[in-house]
This record gives C-alpha cells, sequence and structure tokens, in this order.
C-alpha cells in the first residue's frame, strides 16, 4: 500500500515547487522510496523547464516525464483558462490512472497542486474541477507551504479555514523564505495557536535539504 500526500501553497509564486523537491529529496536521502507527481502545468514551454522538471532533476528522481506529469500547458494563466485556450481540458479518469501509475512505482508519492488550493483546474460545460476535487479523488492530506514574512498569517489562516472547511486532513505548515527575527518567529506561533496545526520546518534561501525529522515527514503521508 502506498501513502500519499498533497503540497499546496497560500499563493501562486511562494516557493512551493521548491519545497516539494526538498521534501522529495530529504525523503530519499533518508532511505524513502519516494515518488513525485502534478496533474497540471501551466505556462512552461516544456516538462523539462516545468515544476516537474525541476523537482524530478533536483530530488534525484529521473523519472519519464508522462510519470510525473499529466498536463502541460503553455499560456501562463490557470488551468482551467490554459485548457480552454488550448483545447486540452484535463479528464478525471486520465488523473486516476496516472495516479495508480506513480503509487504502484513508489511507497510514497508527493503531489504538488498548482498555484494556491482554491485553483480552478478544469472549468467548462461539461466539469468543474478544483484542486480539492482531486485532492477528494485521491484521498490526500494536505500540507501547507507558505511565505515565512508579513502578511503570512492571514494567508495560512484563510488557506487552512478552507480546507478544513472541506473536511480534509492537514498534515503541517512549512514557511518559506525565513530569515527569522522577532516578526517571523511571532508569525510561527501566531499561526500554530490560531489554525492548531504544526509549523514543521522553515525553509532559508538557497537550503539544499529540508531541516526537518524524516520521521516527521513520513508521518505526514498518509494510506491510499
Amino acid at each position: 500500500m502506498s501513502k500519499g500526500l498533497f503540497i499546496t501553497g497560500t499563493d501562486t509564486d511562494i516557493g512551493k515547487t521548491y519545497v516539494t523537491a526538498l521534501i522529495v529529496k530529504t525523503m530519499r536521502q533518508a532511505g524513502y522510496n519516494a515518488g513525485y507527481y502534478k496533474a497540471a502545468i501551466s505556462g512552461a514551454p516544456t516538462v523539462a523547464a516545468s515544476d516537474a522538471g525541476f523537482v524530478n532533476k533536483f530530488a534525484d528522481i529521473h523519472e519519464p516525464e508522462d510519470m510525473i506529469l499529466s498536463y502541460l500547458y503553455q499560456h501562463a494563466v490557470s488551468p482551467h483558462l490554459a485548457a480552454k485556450l488550448e483545447g486540452h481540458p484535463l479528464e478525471k479518469e486520465v488523473i486516476l490512472q496516472a495516479w495508480k501509475r506513480v503509487t504502484e512505482a513508489y511507497p510514497y508519492v508527493t503531489m504538488e497542486g498548482s498555484g494556491g488550493i482554491v485553483c480552478p483546474i478544469r472549468h467548462d460545460e461539461k466539469a468543474h474541477y478544483y484542486l480539492t476535487d482531486i485532492i477528494g479523488w485521491l484521498h490526500l492530506p494536505v500540507l501547507v507551504v507558505a511565505d515565512a514574512g508579513l502578511g503570512t498569517i492571514n494567508h495560512v489562516v484563510t488557506t487552512c479555514e478552507y480546507i478544513k472547511n472541506r473536511h480534509i486532513p492537514i498534515k503541517g505548515i512549512i514557511l518559506n523564505n525565513w530569515q527569522g527575527g522577532v516578526m517571523e518567529e511571532d508569525n510561527v506561533k501566531m499561526i500554530e495557536e490560531i489554525t492548531g496545526v504544526k509549523v514543521i520546518a522553515l525553509v532559508k534561501k538557497g537550503d539544499t535539504i529540508l531541516h526537518c525529522d524524516p520521521k516527521v515527514l513520513e508521518g505526514c503521508y498518509a494510506e491510499v
């Protein structure tokens, strides 16, 4: 039985892909046979030049492109709009089959979301899919990535409330771009107090490994 974990962010461009790569690399270096998967990426010319390509290389997975990503869109817009513009909407069965394939290959699979948690993936006359739908299909718990700086309390709390209201378990929070100091230390305290969710790691620019006990990371994954 494989275990999975879904990585989401409080917004786009907050370092979700970088942190995801650190998670997978840390797991692999600790002896866990960990893989990676992403359903859809928009705004990249090739898989190799995309978020998925970065994780594939950084974490030393080196899987074929169709193993790590199902949908690549050229337009740098939300996947649902890119799919409309390019005439290639995401299909539920494609995601389910891709997930089956990667979970058969790896006992631990980290799935990265697209943008923030309220990201529409498909929105047309035939279907309306959001990231939370994919999380539900695959029965995944969530780990939230956020920036460590000013404004993050509101972003993390609202993201966590949205996830909790959909009865999706949150396993932890990771703060990126950590510099330390009174404000950022207080951000950790307030985030944990308001959400009831533990900040499990702090990531500085240039980190090549996640400073988190691999056993704590392993505990974030759930059977799928």
